[in-house]
């Protein structure tokens, strides 16, 4: 019965459904085609998109969004939203500027209130931002400012741009070191571009003017610049040049556009209508004009969060045969790779929002300044004279690479632009790979002339980009290179990527992503998960006694067990003239390794419960410290990963010094695989181990000066302590770059293979640790300037 009733239920629902079928369908349609999205959240959805469809129009994208604005413009939430909007992408995704202006000199011409709503904003952040040191942020609204110049009264935005030049020349003239002059000149030198683009063949001479005072300041290399040079070559070989910096390319690249009438051939302009707009047109010719508003420079302008260098052009494609990316010739190079890098910069917080931009670079230029996407490298070589053979996908690896590559540090953490590589790879795999095949094969033929920390850079990413595509790579092309010397850069760097692949995997699956040449660099012990414990081999001195102290681990006994076994160690180390503390310390050291091998908490463990034994022994002699490292290093030789990790963690119990670590890479890394101190030089693990340490050491010095609660002696005590740290990588490596090492004289004459590669490589790391050491001296300077203002009993909330 209820199963009749719900039938007839239902049928009687459905005759009734198709009975009103007609009325109640049109009727649900017809509504919803009448309900619309609220204009401000279509203003929103719009300008979100604007420029990001090659299918859409420009001018019809520009003059939706600007009637929209102007016909709407009483509704406060939409003026608010349209405000800022309008400045956040002028900030996040600087690539869409000149079509942001373009909306806003539209609306020019419908709504003229439109333009001051959003002039007296950005004139009050440029100021902000230039009372804060924020520069990237100043480039960019005075980006935005210049693709207004047209509506602006008077010279508009060239009275600012001339006062920003005298505080850079103020600087400049008290110091050839300082870096916020430069960086004011370069800022005004990327602004020029965009306000003769926006008003053509107005402001010529104001150009001309302004670029003759910048040319003192651009034209002279900076006193830092060979600091932040990626190339490091050989002094002795015939291609040690020097790279040009990013603002004397600017000077002369703008100079040579002046002399083209400032043609600019790249910048968008999409306040440009089409011939059928004729009307548009004209009234944009003949919009009302509006006043800057008074933007004030502070009379000392400061570096502000993030440090200053001079940025040095560097590019991955710079040797092709067929020009794949502008060349240093074309003001394009740095039009583009500026945009770029701030929208790469900018939306960090984001890399699949990143990874697309790179993808849709070419929608943000004007038309014909690429070439269609994904075509392939070898019809370049057919291009029609005259016609661009740009690769939006090589100009986007390049720029992000060139990041990557940036001394001293990238903005960012290295994995994130590892990550937006990552990702653009996987939006456009056929694009994007052949480019980026090309940059390595690059990167790997000119790596022995790159500065070191740029070349662990590259291994680093290089190993870690082939864990997301299955570690798959044409190995066979550099296959005769596993012949050659360990000291080679080549072998180091072949050795260095295959062992962080098998960090990020496993030794049998990377094993079968190689072919046969490659198989010795990975031999049977990466292959063991838990290396061999020597101490079970009768043979090896001490057996019994290792064996006994790594059942006493593995049970936790108490420390008092362990006192007779040591004791015996050291008795038996003294008839054989040996050490007594570093043969015991060996033996327990060892011993801990192996009972901790299963994990790094395991590990731990057994460092926390012997932490006291630990301690006394590395502080009763150098060589017994030594022998802590030593004994990490041996235990865990083919897993090098493992055991920076532990040093890491000795380090941060005070076990281990930097300086014992410094010394022991330097002076004593020679017991594993039969390597003298010198050929230590060349393991890439060991330039790991010793960057590492240096990093921890500067971080917490930094930790220590931005910390209100720390006290002044232990300030002091620990810059003294990375002072002498520093003192002493240069001491030690300054006689294996000048090949006056006792190890290296021993060797000969110094005019074999092996002792200038020694040599070499010393020199390599000499101007890294260099590098790092002047740049930390800096910030100590510069955080003691400041603190006294810190310290008058008014501490900034």
């Amino acid at each position: 019965m209820a199963d009749y009733d719900r039938r007839q239920q239902g049928g009687h629902n459905r005759k009734r459904r198709y009975r009103d079928d007609d009325d109640h369908y049109d009727r649900r349609q017809q509504r919803r085609r009448i309900d619309s999205v609220p204009v401000p959240v279509r203003l929103r959805r719009q300008l979100l998109s604007l420029a990001d469809s090659p299918l859409r129009r420009w001018s019809e994208e520009v003059q939706s969004i600007a009637r929209m604005v102007a016909e709407n413009y009483d509704d406060e939430n939409l003026r608010n939203t349209f405000v800022s909007l309008a400045m956040q992408l002028v900030v996040e995704q600087p690539l869409k500027t000149p079509f942001v202006a373009a909306v806003v000199l539209v609306a020019n011409t419908i709504k003229p209130e439109i333009v001051d709503a959003i002039l007296t904003p950005i004139a009050q952040e440029t100021e902000s931002k230039i009372a804060k040191g924020e520069w990237r942020e100043v480039k960019l609204y005075l980006k935005f400012l210049a693709c207004l110049q047209a509506c602006l009264e008077g010279d508009g935005v060239f009275p600012l741009l001339e006062e920003l030049f005298s505080r850079a020349a103020d600087l400049q003239t008290a110091s050839s070191e300082d870096t916020i002059g430069t960086e004011i000149v370069k800022i005004i030198l990327l602004t020029i571009p965009y306000i003769m683009a926006a008003a053509p063949g107005q402001f010529q001479q104001k150009a001309a003017d302004l670029m003759d005072k910048t040319d003192i300041i651009a034209s002279e290399p900076h006193a830092l610049q060979a600091l932040v040079d990626p190339y490091h070559p050989d002094p002795s070989s015939e291609s040690a040049t020097t790279s040009l910096s990013l603002c004397m390319l600017l000077q002369k690249q703008l100079q040579a556009e002046a002399s083209k009438n400032w043609e600019l051939t790249c910048i968008p302009r999409p306040w440009n209508m089409p011939l059928e707009e004729i009307e548009a047109q004209d009234k944009l010719a003949n919009a009302p004009k509006h006043a800057l508003p008074t933007i004030s420079i502070p009379s000392t302008v400061i570096t502000g969060p993030r440090p200053l260098f001079p940025e040095v052009y560097f590019s991955v494609y710079a040797d092709q045969e067929v020009e794949s990316v502008p060349s240093t010739d074309s003001v394009a190079s740095s039009l583009i790779r500026d945009g770029l890098t701030d929208t790469i910069n900018g939306l960090h917080f984001n890399r699949n929002a990143t990874a697309r931009y790179l993808i849709d670079l070419d929608c943000y230029f004007a038309d014909d300044t690429f070439l269609k996407r994904a075509t392939p490298f070898d019809e370049l070589r057919n291009a029609a004279p005259g016609r661009s053979t740009w690769k939006p996908e090589d100009v986007a690896v390049d720029i992000v690479f060139a990041q990557l590559f940036q001394l001293p540090a990238p903005e960012h953490k290295l994995v994130y632009y590892h990550s937006v590589l990552t990702e653009a790879c996987k939006l456009a795999p056929a694009a994007i790979a052949p480019s980026l095949g090309r940059a390595i094969r690059y990167l790997y033929n000119n790596s022995p002339r790159m500065d070191l920390q740029l070349s662990f850079r590259f291994l680093d990413w290089f190993s870690h980009h082939l864990s997301n595509f299955g570690f798959t790579w044409k190995w066979a092309e550099w296959s005769e290179d596993c012949s050659l010397s360990d000291l080679h850069p080549a072998k180091w760097f072949l050795r260095g990527a295959l062992d962080k692949e098998v960090r990020l995997s496993f030794a049998q699956r990377i094993q079968k992503t190689l072919p046969e040449p490659y198989q010795p660099l990975i031999g049977p012990e990466k292959e063991k998960d838990v290396p061999d414990f020597k101490f079970n081999n009768s043979d090896t001195p001490f057996s019994s006694e290792g064996q006994e102290i790594g059942a006493l681990l593995k049970r936790k006994a108490p420390d008092e067990e362990f006192q007779p076994i040591i004791e015996k160690i050291e008795a038996e180390a003294s008839e054989r003239a040996l050490d007594p503390v570093v043969a015991s310390t060996d033996v327990f050291m060892t011993a801990i390794c192996w009972v901790g091998s299963k994990s790094l908490s395991h590990v731990l463990a057994c460092i926390d419960r012997s932490k006291e034994r630990l301690l006394k022994a590395a502080n009763s002699s150098p060589a017994a410290q030594n022998q802590v490292l030593a004994a990490v290093m041996a235990y865990w030789h083919a897993h090098p990963g493992i055991a920076l990790s532990i040093v890491e963690k000795l380090l941060n119990y005070s076990i281990l010094t930097p300086a014992s670590v410094v010394r022991w890479a330097l002076t004593d890394a020679s017991p594993v695989d039969g390597a003298n101190a010198g050929e230590a030089l060349a393991q890439p693990h060991i330039f790991e181990l010793v960057l590492n340490t240096v990093t921890k050491v500067s971080f917490r010095v930094r930790q220590l000066l931005a910390s209100p609660d720390a006290d002044e002696e232990g300030r002091k005590n620990e810059i003294k302590a990375m002072q002498d740290l520093f003192g002493l990588l240069n001491d030690l490596l300054v006689s294996w770059a000048g090949g006056n090492k006792d190890e290296l004289m021993e060797m000969g004459d110094g005019s074999s293979e092996p002792e200038a590669l020694i040599r070499r490589w010393g020199q390599r790391w000499l101007r890294v640790f260099k590098r790092l050491g002047a740049i930390e001296e800096a910030f100590v300077i510069e955080a003691s300037k400041e603190k006294p203002e810190s310290s008058n009993g008014v501490d900034a909330v």
